[in-house]
């Protein structure tokens, strides 16, 4: 039996809500098909954006959207997407298939369906091929509430009043896709565009640094030594692939035993890279006042057969069920540094949260684990340790259980825990300190099968149920947690 102390009587960090982000780019049917139908489908819409997906999102409370990119960004020229949609430019997408876009879903259109849903906005600038008043424009078009040029033209577009942005990155990935960056030159580039990012009235842009791919820890060092100072975060991306290898990553559906120990060990390792890229940050920000925002993670595979390779479209199965709870767990543990993340993609690409195909739409296992785990939004982080059995294959070892904990505002204890084990249950003796168990409920995520996964033939073939296998003795809570399976515990 695996026993686990949680110590109620010592909240730490805030598990910031923005670790729920999610991340939208144009990508294959993320936007257009996902997102965006237009006002005259015959799939039901508000202003042209899918009612079931602003439903199934609303649901889900996302705090912020990350939008238009990733690689797609650093190609964007925002005043193409702005006007009457008849006579926006058409462009080339050349990051993701050779698709030809109509721009018809821009910035006016991304941020009404930032209100529809309930998110906050965080825009990607284009520092890979944009210019410096390119970005500067865009900033004032969007929040100037003044007379200038730009906030006279987003008037003439039918906004009067501006929006309120938050949250802004200066460039995307631009070691890679963003322009094949050096990271002293980046820095330097990341200081003169990042002081044209105004703050305009009393809104207050969180200026977000692109920082390094995986465990590039020089980018990181060298970002925040020459231009710490200028930022308010910076980013990290890393993406799980079961094989380690970009050109073979694996079926999203067809995988056996040893694939799914290796993609969630591949998973493990998101927690050794946050805690050495904070380790380098605090040399230089002991406060920790710049956020880690991991605003890309998920699961890679190979795309689904037949379909465009371009637009990165892969099943969703329990697998990534315990990728997410894995992940938000990490994320949880480093809460005092790690302020965003930004799950890829929301919908049709990659880790989606939701599948469409014409007027259907299909919940994805993942989109299950972050509902469930959204009661960890703004809680507080509240300190364990756990004694656990390994779980073994092919040699190699990981961790049986990944949890975390932490109570929120009202006093609740929330537990989540992943038996990772694709076979074995696993049983928990928990400790929890300066808090008596008096009333305990429960839902899992579980199947009988690792590749379950939602399919528009078969849409809840997997779903959150309750769960009820755990007993109260003596002040100590006993848990049995199914082989494979997701469980989040509230206790009072």
């Amino acid at each position: 039996m695996s026993t686990l102390v949680i110590h109620a009587d010592s909240a730490k960090s805030k598990i910031d809500r923005n670790i729920y982000g999610h991340f939208a780019e144009h990508l294959g049917r993320c936007i257009y098909e996902g997102i965006w139908v237009g006002e005259d489908s015959p799939i039901p819409n508000t202003e042209g954006m899918r009612n079931d997906v602003i439903e199934a999102l609303r649901e889900l409370r996302i705090p912020v959207l990350r939008w238009p990119g990733g690689c797609f960004a650093d190609a964007y020229n925002w005043k193409d997407g702005i006007g009457p949609r008849e006579n926006r430019k058409r462009m080339v997408n050349i990051h993701w298939g050779g698709v030809v876009e109509n721009n018809h879903f821009g910035t006016h259109e991304f941020l009404r369906f930032c209100e529809l849903i309930g998110t906050e906005p965080y825009i990607s600038g284009n520092v890979g091929s944009g210019t410096v008043r390119e970005m500067s424009e865009w900033i004032d078009y969007m929040t100037f509430d003044g007379e200038s040029p730009m906030a006279d033209w987003r008037k003439e577009n039918g906004r009067d009043k501006p929006w309120k942005l938050t949250y802004f990155g200066v460039g995307n990935e631009n070691w890679g896709c963003g322009g094949q960056m050096r990271p002293e030159y980046y820095a330097d580039l990341y200081r003169q565009y990042a002081a044209y990012v105004r703050n305009y009235g009393d809104n207050k842009i969180f200026k977000i640094a692109c920082g390094p791919n995986e465990d590039n820890y020089n980018w990181m060092e060298v970002l925040m030594r020459e231009a710490g100072p200028y930022m308010d975060g910076i980013s990290v991306h890393y993406y799980t692939l079961p094989t380690g290898v970009w050109s073979a990553k694996g079926s999203s559906t067809e995988f056996d035993e040893q694939i799914w120990f290796n993609t969630l060990k591949k998973t493990l390792f998101m927690d050794e890279l946050l805690a050495k890229h904070d380790e380098i940050m605090t040399k230089y920000d002991p406060e920790k006042r710049v956020a880690l925002v991991v605003d890309e993670w998920g699961t890679w595979y190979d795309v689904e057969p037949g379909t465009n390779p371009g637009f990165l479209y892969q099943q969703n199965t329990l697998r990534d069920a315990l990728v997410a709870g894995i992940n938000l767990n990490i994320f949880h543990k480093h809460s005092d540094r790690v302020r965003m993340a930004n799950i890829a993609q929301v919908i049709n690409v990659l880790q989606a949260v939701i599948l469409t195909e014409g007027a259907d739409m299909v919940l994805t296992p993942t989109y299950h684990v972050l509902n469930m785990y959204k009661v960890h939004q703004d809680a507080r982080y509240v300190e364990t340790s756990l004694e656990s059995p390994v779980y073994e294959m092919g040699g190699e070892a990981i961790e049986q259980i990944s949890h975390s904990a932490s109570i929120d505002d009202n006093g609740r204890l929330h537990l989540s825990l992943c038996n990772l084990h694709h076979a074995n249950s696993a049983e928990i003796s928990c400790d929890i300190r300066g808090m008596k168990a008096e009333r305990v409920t429960g839902t899992a995520l579980t199947s009988g099968e690792m590749q379950t996964h939602n399919t528009f033939e078969r849409p809840d073939a997997i779903g959150p149920v309750e769960f009820s296998d755990f007993r109260v003795e003596n002040g100590r809570l006993f848990v049995k947690l199914p082989a494979k399976s997701v469980v989040v515990l509230s206790i009072e």
